[in-house]
């Protein structure tokens, strides 16, 4: 996946720095000083001025911002974005738990086959647009005691995270990687995943549902919500995180399922470096599912959008079914980019 998303990029969007830096004035203080001093006074004169790495930087991601913005403007979007030019398929859970999602729930065998006829289903659904699969993994979760911290969230080991990363590419497919911040926040949280988000495979997940500091109540007593600030929080540290790396554009998947869940949407600040998916996260009977969709995706548009199925909980209670891929195409308007199954 490195090689297939990453090399392009190298050259496409580099920094830049500047080709080089002038030098200071000559000190004339010392004029009438012996001629031995001269030299000293030449030396000095001649040595480079100190570099202020930090405002490069800043110079620099401020012209890659701006080039950025003029390439969207012309194009729509970076090279090296994946949507809309793809459709991306993702199993979503936990890989050391069986009830957080079918990617942990069966052995790795058994769900990699079920991966591969999902996927199957879905470019056959439409051949047009070809299928990325994706392992949506929760790697910091809401949690039901409040931890030392009294923050309510644990995250992932690392020996967790590597293992799913390497599921992913093994399958050739890109990784989320998916954030319930409990009582805490997305600026506390997010900087833990900085190092795994700087490789181009790995992109982000936020979840409002257990967003829930505000409320200070447990997570699954209530629905939690973020606002378009929040959302946006998480927007500019991807950017960044493109710029200071030379990356490909990250997607930043945002799960809803009510109203109350993102507000202010239309305050939601767009960058090209960062393509944003709303995905209708709800369950249930297909009617309200699509009633769902239209209510929170369709009338409230971001970017892109998703769509999420379940197979526990959507065939409940018969005679309920979870929705085929050619039912997805032909009754969502617009068609999700984004297909979820937990």
């Amino acid at each position: 996946m490195r090689s297939r998303f990453y090399s392009a990029w190298r050259g496409a969007l580099g920094l830049g720095l500047l080709a080089s830096l002038g030098l200071s004035a000559c000190n004339r203080s010392g004029q009438g000083e012996a001629a031995t001093d001269k030299t000293d006074t030449l030396a000095a004169a001649n040595k480079p001025a100190p570099v202020d790495t930090l405002k490069l930087k800043r110079l620099a991601m401020q012209r890659d911002s701006l080039k950025a913005d003029s390439i969207a403007k012309k194009t729509g979007q970076l090279p090296g974005s994946l949507l809309p030019g793809h459709r991306i398929v993702a199993f979503y859970g936990n890989i050391r738990s069986k009830g957080m999602g079918i990617l942990g729930r069966e052995p790795k065998a058994q769900m990699m086959r079920k991966f591969d006829g999902v996927l199957k289903e879905w470019q056959a659904a439409d051949p047009s647009l070809p299928v990325l699969p994706a392992f949506h993994s929760v790697t910091i979760t809401a949690q039901g005691a409040p931890g030392a911290d009294g923050k309510w969230r644990l995250m992932n080991s690392k020996s967790t995270i590597e293992e799913t990363r390497a599921w992913a590419r093994e399958k050739n497919a890109i990784l989320f990687l998916d954030v319930q911040v409990g009582w805490s926040d997305l600026a506390h949280e997010l900087p833990k995943l900085t190092e795994y988000l700087k490789d181009p495979m790995v992109h982000l997940g936020i979840d409002p549902e257990f967003a829930l500091g505000t409320m200070h109540v447990r997570p699954n007593k209530k629905i939690g919500t973020y606002d378009a600030k929040d959302v946006n929080f998480a927007i500019n540290f991807l950017a960044r995180i493109v710029s200071e790396n030379h990356l490909p554009p990250k997607i930043l998947m945002v799960h809803r399922f009510t109203r109350k869940m993102v507000t202010n949407v239309k305050n939601i600040k767009l960058d090209p470096r960062v393509q944003v998916v709303m995905d209708m996260d709800g369950w249930g009977d297909p009617t309200l599912k699509k009633d769902s969709y239209k209510a929170y995706i369709e009338k409230e548009p971001v970017q892109f959008t998703g769509f999420k199925l379940f197979y526990e909980y959507d065939i409940k209670p018969k005679p309920h079914h979870m929705m085929t891929p050619p039912e997805v195409l032909a009754q969502l308007n617009p068609k999700p980019l984004y297909i979820q199954y937990q």
